[in-house]
C-alpha cells in the first residue's frame, strides 16, 4: 500500500516536472507520454489486479475482477492517450491513480471485518471504481495545490501503514 501511494505521488511529480521543462522537443514529449502510460498501467492496473487476487488468497472467484481491472485500465489509458482531456482541468471518467488513493483509505477499515468479508468489499469497490474510470462523467484534474495535499496524504498514510507492521 505504501509503495503504490508513492507511485501516485511520483506520477504527479514527474508530470509537473516534465511540463515545466522549457526545451523539450516533441520527440521527448512522445517518449515521456509512452513511459507515463507504461508506468500507469503497471502501477494502477497490473498492481491492483495482482493485489486483489493475492489478498483473496488467489481464489478463482476473484480472477474475473482482476481481469476486468487489467482490461479496464488498458482501455482507460488508451482512450486518454487518443482523446486526452475534455479541457485542461477536466478528465472524462475517474483517473486511475484516484483508485489507489481511495483503496489506501479503505484499508484503514480492514481491521473491522474478517479477511473474507473485506476481500469481497475490496472486490466490489475496485469494480465500482473501474466503472467510474470508464464512465462518461466529468472529473476534475487534481494538480497544483492538490499536489501538496497528496504529499501530506502519502506521508500520513505511509506512517500509518508502517506502524501497523
Amino acid at each position: 500500500m505504501i509503495a503504490v501511494l508513492w507511485s501516485v505521488l511520483f506520477d504527479w511529480a514527474d508530470g509537473m516536472i516534465a511540463r515545466s521543462l522549457k526545451n523539450r522537443t516533441e520527440y521527448h514529449r512522445a517518449i515521456g507520454a509512452q513511459l507515463d502510460t507504461l508506468i500507469d498501467i503497471v502501477s494502477f492496473s497490473v498492481l491492483p489486479a495482482i493485489f486483489l487476487t493475492s489478498y483473496a488468497n488467489f481464489s478463482p472467484y476473484f480472477l474475473p475482477g482482476a481481469f476486468l481491472i487489467l482490461v479496464g485500465g488498458a482501455v482507460r489509458l488508451s482512450y486518454f492517450n487518443v482523446f486526452g482531456m475534455i479541457d485542461k482541468n477536466t478528465y472524462k471518467g475517474l483517473a486511475l491513480d484516484n483508485n489507489v488513493i481511495i483503496l489506501s483509505f479503505l484499508f484503514i477499515f480492514e481491521r473491522f471485518f474478517s479477511h473474507q468479508i473485506f476481500s469481497v468489499i475490496i472486490y466490489i469497490v475496485m469494480v465500482l471504481l473501474l466503472v467510474l474510470n470508464l464512465a462518461p462523467i466529468r472529473t476534475h484534474k487534481f494538480g497544483g495545490k492538490w499536489f501538496y495535499v497528496l504529499i501530506a496524504y502519502t506521508l500520513v498514510m505511509s506512517i500509518y501503514y508502517a506502524r501497523l507492521q
